[in-house]
């Protein structure tokens, strides 16, 4: 089965993504991404798949997948008892790391782990434990300290003993052949074109399949019905801008695709729990203080 497609968000004051989640959670499938990807285990157990890889795991499992390389870690949980957090996750583009390299020349004792992170990359338990304190601080992390946790997590997974790469030696991921799924063409039309109406008949017929069948399909794939994925990624995006400050709220508004600003309000507070005034206000002070949550 072709895997799905993840959209991974980095903000635009940040050069790279770094949260957590629990479980279940939308992202939980056979799914992949352009970007690099290092995950923590932080609780459960189960089955993880990297490529053609199958193996298990524990907390402590601390794991790098490279561009396009298909992942998914399925926990055992007794009577499907949900979990707050699972996984620390940071995700970047291979263009940053790129670009940091151009900067810094240093940064090129990375490139033999940025190569065999493209087979994905099981580290030792003991890798783990050192790693779970810079992962854990670089969520909430601002400024420079973010950019130095991130170099010193770079540091250590480079010169870690024991790591050993996980897929065959023939395996090779086929992005293009993936992005011929019919979801994944959704997937990707509706991130090109969220500023504009979407319509699920208008996915439907892209796809080739009638509205109903797309609309199971969508939902079996994604964990969401179509419009509510369209408005949770509208508003992600939204968070985005307003983290930036220089586009008003109005402005925001429309550009992430809602026809008014009462609909976008109401969206914003059902998802976010604040108006997107509040949101920036907060995100004002969690800046000036690094500290706070």
């Amino acid at each position: 089965m072709n895997p799905d497609l993840e959209l991974v968000s980095v903000r635009s004051d940040e050069s790279f993504a770094a949260w957590s989640h629990g479980y279940p959670y939308r992202t939980v499938r056979w799914h992949f991404h352009p970007e690099y990807e290092i995950q923590l285990i932080t609780e459960t157990t189960g089955k993880f798949f990297i490529g053609d890889y199958i193996g298990d795991f524990a907390p402590g499992n601390l794991v790098m997948t490279g561009p396009n390389l298909p992942h998914n870690w399925v926990s055992e949980l007794p009577d499907n008892q949900p979990v707050a957090e699972r996984c620390i996750v940071l995700q970047f583009s291979s263009e940053f790391i790129n670009n940091a390299m151009q900067v810094f020349p240093e940064l090129h004792s990375v490139l033999s782990l940025l190569s065999d992170s493209r087979s994905g990359i099981l580290f030792t338990p003991e890798t783990g434990l050192l790693a779970r304190p810079l992962m854990q601080a670089l969520i909430d992390a601002r400024g420079f300290r973010r950019v130095q946790l991130f170099l010193s997590l770079l540091d250590l997974l480079s010169d870690a003993a024991g790591r050993r790469r996980l897929t065959s030696a023939g395996y090779s991921p086929d992005p293009v052949n993936y992005m011929s799924s019919k979801i994944n063409l959704a997937i990707a039309y509706i991130s090109q074109k969220m500023a504009s109406e979407l319509r699920e008949s208008e996915l439907a017929e892209l796809t080739g399949q009638s509205i109903s069948s797309f609309s199971r399909a969508f939902r079996k794939h994604t964990g969401l019905p179509f419009v509510s994925y369209v408005n949770q990624l509208r508003i992600k995006v939204s968070c985005e801008l307003l983290t930036n400050g220089r586009l008003s709220i109005t402005d925001i508004c429309f550009k992430v695709g809602f026809n008014n600003l009462s609909n976008f309000n109401r969206q914003f507070l059902a998802q976010k729990g604040m108006s997107p005034s509040k949101f920036r206000q907060y995100d004002e002070v969690r800046l000036s203080h690094p500290a706070m949550p």
